[in-house]
């Protein structure tokens, strides 16, 4: 009965732009007239009554209790009995619905806003559209570790900034530290990894490193890998410079991955890297208390390097305190912040000086097979250095050409039958490589970009090479504010802005995984979706991150329907595609 209403609703004219008109003209009632609703506290449950105007009735499968913040949750309370109407269980008249306090508050601290839905029809031939209302309570006061459980899920950097200035000093070293440990697992520090193991493993050379030298070089690493960031961050509040973006020019990249090849071919043994005797002679009789024997400089400068060059993504904590500084000039607190946070992401680091110095076997040949495994994790981080700058095709074969070789030097066509244990293993993951590299290979020369998706070409037209229309890149270029703006006001729906750039790892992650997935796709159904690429750092770029207060890449903002900036909506980082759905729905009601 209920979709009969409905289509009798879209024949008669009384949807969209003529549903308020109808209403008038035959003196059906307004939402608010139709459905009143109310909740209030009382003991220790919510009261809840949804009074029904006379000949109007709502149905139960489409009545919802959800809270919407600060998470979104949804309620299962105990409802009354339904009765019957024309084949759905309706509701009419008045509902009471109580809701226990106890239910909300174990899984929401602090303050929370509590939303009913209904779905509702008029006896005379009208189907309403959802209607809601929310409703705001006073929550028990979050603790400490509670406050820390929420902020860590926070992908807003305003309310970040805002905890900054709110919280005591060390409620912010404790909840950096954390937020510190979280981005470890990200993709912009995965890269670190072999560098800094490549290094421990260069300067034992054929000797077994102690724990304490290793743990040194680490730490060393990890030190000037944090000042790095505490410094790029504090100028970045300060002034607005972006050094990370000025790093990202194709002749620093390009020297930097020049430097991981030669790192790669000196592992492979064609030679040793080293300083001029005289030199490693002075640093040696500074550092021999330390155990090192003149890579301290060379350590700190890779450290330096990485920071900015390797991992110039930008999270929400990371832009939550540079937005801090910038508002309050607070750089000593801000600074703290920052750097107890990369040294919580250094903490993996500091794990594998570590590992290398304690669980590492004694010297043997197995040593060589180790520098060159690290070799190509080097050229392999050669390549996702020039990935920035080169077209997506000829990335494409250099990493074809990496996997096929590895599996090349792995031995995958030598005879099987002298193969025995551990090596029959190592082949069949050459097997592997070969085929996957041939697989890349074959996807850039049939115009694939992708090394998720290298058959995309062909499996694109059900299964013949087929024309696919290529997104034009350089259209998503050279914005300015009012140009951007000028898009959004041109929209009549809720407006999507991402802004990302070819350096970024995150950006390419929401590319990749978040946008493509259905469910992000059906939501975005109802937005329009602008992408602003500042690879090039102009003018206009930089006054586009001023304008709307970010800090590098990736941001994500939001417009209204009527076009008004929703700064509290914003997402920094790389978000999870199930997230980033709710979050499109929130703002699409």
């Amino acid at each position: 009965m209920k979709k009969l209403l409905i289509l009798s609703v879209l024949f008669s004219g009384l949807v969209f732009g003529g549903f308020s008109s109808a209403l008038k003209k035959n003196k059906f009632l307004q939402p608010e007239e139709a459905f009143h609703i109310s909740a209030v506290q009382k003991d220790d449950v919510i009261a809840t009554k949804i009074t029904l105007a006379d000949k109007i009735h709502i149905y139960k499968n489409d009545l919802k209790y959800r809270i919407v913040s600060p998470k979104k949750i949804d309620l299962k309370p105990a409802l009354p009995p339904a009765h019957e109407l024309d084949g759905d269980m309706v509701y009419e008249k008045e509902l009471v619905v109580n809701i226990p306090v106890k239910e909300i508050t174990r899984k929401v601290k602090g303050d929370y806003t509590l939303e009913i839905e209904v779905v509702g029809c008029s006896d005379k031939g009208i189907c309403y559209q959802p209607f809601r209302k929310s409703f705001t309570f006073k929550g028990a006061k979050a603790g400490f570790f509670d406050k820390i459980s929420s902020l860590t899920q926070e992908g807003n950097t305003a309310k970040i900034a805002d905890v900054l200035g709110s919280e005591s000093s060390l409620f912010i070293i404790i909840l950096f530290f954390i937020f510190g440990l979280l981005l470890a697992l990200t993709p912009c520090v995965f890269p670190m990894i072999p560098i800094l193991s490549s290094i421990i493993v260069s300067q034992a050379g054929n000797e077994k490193p102690s724990v304490g030298k290793a743990f040194f070089t680490s730490l060393v690493y990890v030190v000037a890998m944090a000042l790095t960031y505490t410094v790029v961050g504090v100028i970045a509040g300060l002034l607005g410079a972006d050094i990370q973006t000025a790093m990202q020019n194709p002749w620093v990249l390009t020297i930097f991955a020049l430097m991981f090849v030669a790192l790669a071919f000196s592992l492979f043994g064609y030679y040793e890297i080293g300083l001029p005797a005289s030199w490693q002679s002075k640093l040696s009789s500074i550092s021999d208390e330390a155990g090192q024997k003149g890579g301290i400089v060379g350590t700190a400068v890779m450290g330096l390097l990485s920071a900015l060059i390797v991992g110039p993504c930008v999270a929400p904590p990371l832009g939550g305190a540079v937005l801090f500084i910038s508002h309050t000039g607070d750089a000593l607190l801000g600074g703290t912040a920052l750097f107890v946070m990369s040294m919580g992401m250094g903490m993996p680091l500091l794990l594998v000086g570590i590992g290398a110095g304690k669980f590492m076997p004694k010297p043997g040949g197995w040593m060589t097979a180790v520098s060159q495994v690290f070799g190509v994790m080097m050229l392999g981080l050669g390549i996702f250095m020039l990935s920035r700058i080169l077209p997506d095709s000829i990335t494409l074969v250099l990493w074809s050409l990496l996997f096929m070789g590895s599996a090349l030097y792995m031995g995958v066509f030598d005879p099987s039958s002298a193969k025995k244990g551990m090596k029959k293993l190592i082949q069949l993951l050459a097997v592997v490589f070969m085929l996957y590299g041939a697989s890349l290979f074959v996807g850039a020369l049939s115009g694939a970009d992708s090394m998720l998706r290298p058959f995309e070409k062909f499996t694109a037209g059900g299964g013949t090479v087929t024309a696919v229309v290529k997104e034009d890149k350089s259209s998503h270029r050279g914005y300015s504010i009012d140009r951007l703006l000028k898009e959004v006001a041109a929209s009549d729906k809720p407006v999507v802005v991402d802004f990302g750039k070819d350096s970024c790892t995150a950006c390419k992650e929401l590319e990749e995984i978040t946008f493509p997935n259905p469910k992000v796709q059906e939501a975005l159904k109802n937005f329009t979706f602008i992408k602003v690429d500042l690879t090039d750092n102009t003018e206009d770029d930089k006054a586009l991150l001023k304008k709307f207060e970010l800090f590098g890449t990736p941001n994500i903002i939001f417009f209204d329907k009527d076009n008004e900036y929703m700064p509290e909506k914003s997402l920094t980082g790389f978000i999870e595609p199930e997230k980033f759905a709710e979050h499109l729905d929130q703002i699409a009601k």
